[in-house]
C-alpha cells in the first residue's frame, strides 16, 4: 500500500537527521495517513479513503468532500477520488438539467 494521501498527493520527502556533532544520515519524513469515512453530500454515500491529517483540516475548511472534489486538479487525486469526482460531477449536470 502506497504511502500517499489519496485527495492531495501528498507523499513521503527525503531529509537528513542531524546528530549533534552534525553528521547528517538520510532518512525519510512519512505523511502523517489515517484513514477517514468521507460524507458525499450530493451522492448519499459514505468512501472509505486513506488521508492526510492536513486534508482533512482542509475538508472541513472547504465544506465537505464534493467542493473539495470539484476544485481539486485531476493529478493529485488518486484513481478511487477521481472515480468519485466524476459521479459528482454527473450527479450535479443531472440536478443542474432538471432544474
Amino acid at each position: 500500500m502506497s504511502r500517499r494521501c489519496e485527495l492531495t498527493g501528498i507523499g513521503p520527502m527525503v531529509g537528513h537527521n542531524v546528530s549533534h556533532s552534525n553528521i547528517k544520515t538520510k532518512r525519510r519524513f512519512l505523511p502523517a495517513l489515517s484513514p477517514a469515512s468521507l460524507q458525499s453530500d450530493s451522492l448519499g454515500q459514505t468512501f472509505k479513503l486513506r488521508i492526510s491529517n492536513a486534508a482533512l483540516r482542509t475538508l472541513d475548511f472547504k465544506g465537505g468532500l464534493d467542493t473539495f472534489l470539484l476544485g481539486a486538479k485531476d493529478e493529485q487525486l488518486s484513481p478511487r477520488a477521481l472515480k468519485i469526482k466524476r459521479q459528482v460531477k454527473a450527479k450535479a449536470a443531472a440536478t443542474a438539467v432538471a432544474a
